[in-house]
């Protein structure tokens, strides 16, 4: 910690001065993401805190947090892929498909191979259907599918289409098999694991889990937990302002007659020389350079301008 309260360790793009913050958080094993918003809810005062992204108790690593206004920027937080590194554990199956769970089956390991892992693993690369497993906090009838779990209920589950862009063997050293996964948003690891245990006819959990990515956020750029919570109030020396969390998307400065349309909802004509991109391209929209006043979308292209409308105000005059 640096004399003023912020992280020393942290590059210079972290620092900012709003409470409105996007904070990447290394999620320690054995509290849930709700765990790490109440007790920054706690140690900050600040009560519009939300996470992007449920990572399971057992489960570590990024955990994207986003505080105050930064809490509008959820859905495009959310739809971004994932990255891991885990351990299937083979050869024994668990209620819950991970290792918080009761052992319902085992089986011997012997005679599988680390080709016939990763040929097992490779079958799930590209767009897939997942069912969900039963102790999602997926709801059904108001209630997560969870809470119907622990009292033994087993309700039908719709399968949700996926997409894994890589899922490769790292290690195995017998029963376990290291792992690294990219994967779109919704994907369950744990089932997974389990399916994979199925394609080997031996069954298999998830035996260890660590999210190293979500989206642009990494997990070499994240703080602990009590790191964050040292900072009390003083948030605004961490992680990234809403600008910067967006960066990769194209920015638009605006002139003062732009402004004014954007922060009352009005689309605005931009020359094709001060924008670049394709009709459904989301758009930084600023009046600074620096602070975010609204995000837009590019609706239409024409030869020499594009329209740009808001869909998210931050900024009023």
């Amino acid at each position: 910690m640096s004399g003023n309260g912020c992280w020393q360790r942290l590059p210079d793009r972290w620092h900012g001065g709003s409470v409105d913050r996007v904070l990447v958080v290394d999620k320690p094993r054995g509290i849930t993401s709700h765990d790490v918003v109440s007790r920054l809810r706690r140690s900050t005062g600040e009560r519009r805190i939300g996470h992007g992204g449920t990572l399971d108790p057992a489960a570590t690593g990024v955990l994207v947090v986003l505080v105050g206004k930064a809490t509008r920027l959820m859905q495009f937080i959310v739809e971004t892929d994932k990255e891991y590194v885990g351990r299937i554990s083979l050869g024994v199956v668990t209620d819950t498909h991970d290792s918080e769970g009761s052992v319902i089956s085992t089986a011997p390991v012997d005679g599988i191979t680390r080709s016939a892992i990763e040929e097992a693993m490779g079958a799930f690369v590209g767009d897939v259907d997942q069912i969900p497993p039963m102790t999602s906090a997926i709801k059904r009838g108001g209630r997560p599918l969870y809470e119907l779990a622990r009292k033994g209920v087993v309700v039908e589950r719709e399968p949700r289409r996926i997409t894994i862009r890589r899922f490769e063997l790292l290690d195995y050293d017998a029963p376990e098999a290291e792992f690294v996964l990219e994967c779109s948003k919704g994907t369950y690891v744990r089932k997974l694991a389990h399916d994979v245990g199925q394609t080997l006819s031996v069954g298999a959990h998830l035996a260890a889990l660590t999210r190293t990515r979500v989206g642009r956020f990494r997990l070499e750029d994240a703080a602990t937990l009590p790191e964050i919570e040292r900072l009390g109030a003083g948030i605004e020396c961490a992680g990234l302002s809403m600008f910067d969390a967006l960066h990769g998307w194209p920015s638009l400065l605006l002139d003062d007659d732009e402004t004014e349309k954007v922060v009352f909802g009005g689309a605005v004509e931009i020359g094709r020389d001060r924008l670049q991109g394709d009709a459904g391209t989301h758009v930084r929209l600023t009046g600074d350079g620096e602070s975010l006043m609204a995000i837009g979308v590019v609706r239409d292209v024409r030869d020499d301008s594009v329209v740009v409308r808001p869909v998210k105000v931050f900024e009023a005059i």
